[in-house]
């Protein structure tokens, strides 16, 4: 896949945007990084995955269905941790400090994913080339799903509409332990290599692994059987799955996002880079703020694809300046105003380009 080229920014309109957002934290005296409300956010969760974990592995509830209540709530509770911690700390806006940074970003290694290949997949790929089939892995559930019109077209997709939840149930199992091997034995993220690894980083992803596998399967086996810890493992990871699948899928692919050609592993790329953002991306429920504190801002996805270094917990104020300035220059501003809206156009837009 041949790295597509942007056309050539004509500045006005980007450069009008960082003025004015750079001058809201100038004159609100405010870091761009988190601040105690996302530290309080991060101690509260992780204690309620702690204490969850704690006791279904050691003080194990006598009733079954209290038992995969609690299995369900550590899977939000891990797609909450990347969504809150994982994903501020990996791009570097979590702190201003950069240890914490890296502490925050290692979140994701303690639950068995990686995030030296997170860096690469998500920072670089996704965020440079969104919805760019071929680049973009966000967009590549083949052959089970097709995402957009230029994957090639199976008679089950037909149906994708219809069980597209199963397949993104799978993607926090498929991760650990799956795509993260591929990526490291391959060295490639797609089409596109991953940089080399330096010591550190190659026993940081083993250890990190082994970890997991201790934490999430040898110690729960010894403590109550292989069986109960099976059906709880599978409640956990695949819900986590769900959630997290969802959250990044009803960002970009939705009906009115943009998804450009590609031929002959070549993107025809029309716009500048900030345009394309903005044609690729949707937010959603902006005005929840029980989903906003949730998913750590990332229903303002328009925002954290433009400003991935300022902390979500900014999203809010930096969303009303954002539309105000999409509105002088006449660009538009993709958003759902509620999160079933933004599922059902996630659906719908799975049928058309399931029937096509």
């Amino acid at each position: 896949m041949e790295t597509p080229e942007f056309a050539q920014p004509s500045n006005t309109f980007h450069i009008e945007l960082k003025n004015r957002v750079n001058a809201y934290f100038k004159e609100k005296k405010l870091k761009p990084t988190g601040n105690w409300s996302l530290y309080s956010k991060a101690i509260l969760i992780l204690l309620a995955f702690l204490s969850i974990y704690i006791h279904l592995v050691f003080f194990t509830p006598p009733l079954i269905w209290l038992a995969i209540v609690e299995c369900i709530a550590l899977g939000g509770l891990t797609a909450a941790i990347g969504f809150n911690i994982m994903h501020d700390g990996a791009h570097g806006s979590f702190s201003k400090k950069e240890w914490l940074n890296e502490l925050a970003g290692l979140s994701i290694n303690f639950l068995g994913a990686n995030v030296y290949m997170w860096k690469t997949k998500h920072n670089v790929i996704h965020h440079t080339y969104t919805n760019i089939d071929g680049l973009d892995d966000d967009i590549n559930a083949r052959p089970f799903l097709r995402m957009c019109e230029n994957q090639k077209k199976y008679s089950i997709h037909k149906f994708q509409h219809l069980y597209f939840v199963f397949v993104y149930s799978l993607l926090y199992l498929y991760w650990v332990f799956f795509t993260d091997y591929n990526k490291y034995f391959t060295g490639m993220i797609g089409s596109r290599p991953i940089k080399k690894m330096k010591t550190g980083d190659h026993f940081s992803f083993w250890g990190f692994k082994a970890l997991n596998l201790i934490l999430f399967m040898g110690v729960p086996i010894y403590m109550v059987g292989f069986l109960p810890w099976l059906i709880g493992f599978l409640v956990y990871g695949l819900f986590a799955g769900i959630v997290l699948s969802m959250v990044f899928q009803l960002a970009h692919t939705v009906e009115d996002t943009y998804f450009p050609v590609t031929d002959n592993g070549v993107a025809h790329v029309e716009d500048e880079w900030v345009i394309h953002q903005l044609r690729v991306t949707a937010n959603f429920a902006t005005q929840n703020r029980v989903v906003s504190w949730f998913i750590g801002g990332l229903n303002f996805q328009i925002e954290h694809h433009l400003f991935k270094k300022i902390s979500h917990v900014h999203y809010p104020a930096i969303s009303k300046i954002l539309k105000q300035v999409c509105q002088e220059y006449n660009i538009r501003y993709i958003e759902y105003p509620k999160v079933h809206l933004a599922v059902a156009s996630h659906i719908h837009h799975l049928q058309n380009i399931g029937r096509k």
